[in-house]
């Protein structure tokens, strides 16, 4: 018997302070030696060979490199292997990718050597530093680094297209700080920017485990994929993904499915919106973003590009207008910041007149940039929103009146309040919000002593938070290991907390004794099945065995004992063939959503038994292809079928038959 399906037709915040990077382009702080490294012997060495007109910028951490690299713009970095968090060629990858122009040195053991041979090859790393190191071997290695970023950072002979196209210093440093933040902030971005994995398809055949039996949520997942994958995010109304997941949310609120999807919506906004602003297409950004704060209003890397649009807003009006004020035009630099402010448009005669007074307005507007940004202070808007926050007046003021006293004291202050909402946030253990609050005062000049003190208890309790975590996955697998909640709920099981602890640490011993306990327990839930003679049952636990990577020998005994089993089972039985018998009464099964969407046939053996009534009973499956897919809609059909009862010598008897279900998806 053969199931067609019907045919489907084909289908703010860590930004770099703006006024700081104008000053850079200027040319008035010469190019530093950026050194990645907690190697206070290193920091020494590299200060005794740089000469005076490259200072050495030491730096603690992945966060800390971004920040340099995009407020100083750096030409030539130090990476010490020691001082990674993350996979070092991962880093030099990313680095390489959104910086061309940066000449890396690296520094590290034999073994790490060998990690990055392909990147020493194609030039991406231009020297490598063995431990221990050598003063000579550094200053030749740091003298020829500056050679060649002199040279633009190319490769001599090498191919021209081996290196990625020159860009504009400011998309450079957006790409940057876009960029290795990802690196060097996994828990922020990890959620943000890599697709939810998919459920394990072991998980997602047990009915129990995706909600199967709701017809109209698996119509409406399904809808919403396509929706996805042709790219109809929020269009059109009540046809795109957005609408069809959050619909989806409503009939069942803990469906990962639908949470991962709304998630890829989001995902998908947030990186046009960040193609849109590395293009320096602000408004499109914009546009892009706040669809997907609509969806997800409290998502983090949502108000992360929001604050970037914001930065890039203010940069790019704090820029004007500090080279109209260098060049002498102080009335042009009022008109770009009074606009910015007040978003008025002056005609030319009024930007003439201005021009004659300009000077004499000077104090008088510092001094109402100073007000406002106080106002802002007495309002909590430190950084936000943009260009109406107390940093933008008070640099704004600086950008008029740099040397001016009301004007430092303006910053001092700011400064301070930036490190007490720093030192709340560490209290309150939000380490994401501190960090950010640290990086706007390390912008602004705060004491470095004081910056390196909260970015180093910013990053212990970042290491807390990471442990706490994995203290409460790993204590919620084993109280649900020992409920026996194995695989219900689906996102409330000691299958999902496993899930959980791979996806956020792979390689902690915490992880490793939770899938040994997994595996150990899946192994004996298949044998209790087989005792019980509960064929399909045991067939279930093993694939989950064998998604575990549980132990194979004793996998493969359970196979040979489940064969045996089923054997004897069936020469304990006379079954005849179904069509052999007169039914009735034909339900026919559903094609599961599932299997349609991704266009898979098979089929299902089933045995059970017809009653003296006719009535159908201990309906069973005794094998299926693929495992896992359709038995539970065969089993649904059959147990509704009536067939005339079966007599013999006059007398109803019950009788024992076999079918087999094909299942196929037109195409």
């Amino acid at each position: 018997m053969t199931v067609v399906a019907p045919k489907i037709p084909a289908r703010d915040l860590r930004a770099a302070t703006p006024l700081g990077v104008a000053r850079l382009r200027l040319g008035l702080t010469p190019q530093p030696l950026i050194a990645l490294t907690r190697d206070a012997h290193l920091v020494v060495m590299l200060k005794k060979v740089t000469d005076s007109g490259h200072p050495v910028l030491p730096v603690g951490s992945e966060v800390d490199l971004s920040s340099a690299l995009l407020t100083h713009q750096g030409g030539v970095a130090v990476i010490d292997c020691a001082a990674v968090a993350v996979a070092v060629n991962k880093l030099i990858d990313r680095l390489h990718a959104q910086f061309p122009e940066l000449v890396l040195i690296v520094a590290g053991r034999a073994d790490q050597q060998g990690m990055l041979a392909s990147h020493i090859t194609d030039g991406s790393v231009h020297r490598f530093l063995h431990r221990p190191l050598s003063e000579q071997r550094v200053r030749l290695f740091v003298e020829s680094a500056w050679r060649r970023h002199a040279q633009g950072g190319v490769v001599p002979g090498a191919a021209s297209a081996a290196r990625p196209p020159r860009r504009g210093r400011a998309a450079l440093v957006l790409l940057g700080l876009t960029a290795l933040l990802g690196v060097a902030a996994p828990l922020a971005w990890r959620a943000l920017r890599d697709p939810p994995e998919a459920p394990h398809p072991a998980a997602a055949s047990n009915p129990a485990a995706v909600a199967g039996e709701d017809a109209a949520l698996e119509s409406l997942l399904a809808r919403a994929d396509r929706a996805l994958a042709a790219g109809a995010l929020v269009a059109p109304p009540a046809g795109n993904a957005a609408d069809l997941y959050r619909e989806a949310l409503q009939r069942n609120a803990r469906d990962p499915r639908a949470v991962n999807g709304l998630e890829q919506v989001i995902d998908r906004l947030l990186t046009a919106a960040e193609a849109e602003l590395q293009q320096q297409h602000l408004d499109a950004a914009q546009t892009l973003t706040e669809q997907a704060r609509a969806i997800g209003p409290d998502h983090a890397r949502v108000a992360f590009l929001a604050a970037q649009i914001g930065a890039q807003r203010e940069s790019a009006v704090l820029n004007k207008a500090q080279r109209a004020a260098a060049g002498g035009d102080v009335a042009g630099a009022l008109a770009t910041l009074e606009d910015a402010a007040h978003g008025e448009h002056r005609s030319t005669l009024v930007e003439e007149a201005r021009q004659q007074l300009a000077q004499k307005q000077l104090d008088s507007r510092v001094a109402d940039f100073l007000s406002r940004g106080r106002e802002a202070l007495a309002r909590g808007a430190l950084l936000a929103p943009a260009e109406d926050n107390a940093r933008f007046y008070i640099e704004s003021a600086r950008a008029l009146a740099p040397r001016d006293a009301a004007v430092q004291q303006s910053l001092q202050e700011l400064i301070a309040l930036l490190q007490r909402e720093a030192h709340q946030a560490l209290v309150a253990r939000n380490a994401d919000q501190a960090d950010i609050w640290i990086a706007a005062a390390a912008d602004l000049g705060a004491d470095p002593a004081q910056v390196s003190a909260l970015r180093g208890e910013a990053q212990r309790l970042h290491g807390a938070a990471r442990g706490d975590e994995l203290t409460r996955l790993a204590a919620a697998f084993n109280e649900r290991l020992e409920h026996g909640a194995l695989l219900d709920p689906a996102t409330d099981s000691a299958h999902f907390y496993l899930g959980q602890l791979v996806q956020q640490a792979a390689d902690d011993p915490a992880t490793q004794r939770a899938r040994s306990a997994w595996s150990a327990r899946v192994l004996e839930e298949a044998r209790g099945a087989l005792r019980a003679q509960d064929f399909p049952a045991t067939r279930r636990w093993l694939a989950e065995a064998r998604a575990a990577s549980a132990d194979a020998a004793s996998i493969s005994r359970l196979d040979a004992a489940l064969a045996v089993a089923q054997e004897e089972a069936q020469q304990a039985t006379s079954f005849v063939n179904a069509s052999s018998l007169t039914r009735t009464r034909y339900v026919a099964p559903q094609f599961p959503d599932l299997a349609r969407a991704r266009g898979i046939d098979g089929w299902v053996d089933l045995q059970f038994v017809v009653g003296l009534d006719g009535a159908v009973g201990d309906v069973s499956v005794i094998g299926a292809e693929p495992v896992g897919i359709f038995e539970q809609a065969a089993l649904d059909a059959v147990r509704h079928w009536r067939y005339q009862p079966v007599l013999r010598d006059g007398q109803a008897i019950s009788e024992h038959a076999r079918v087999r279900l094909r299942f196929t998806v037109q195409r």
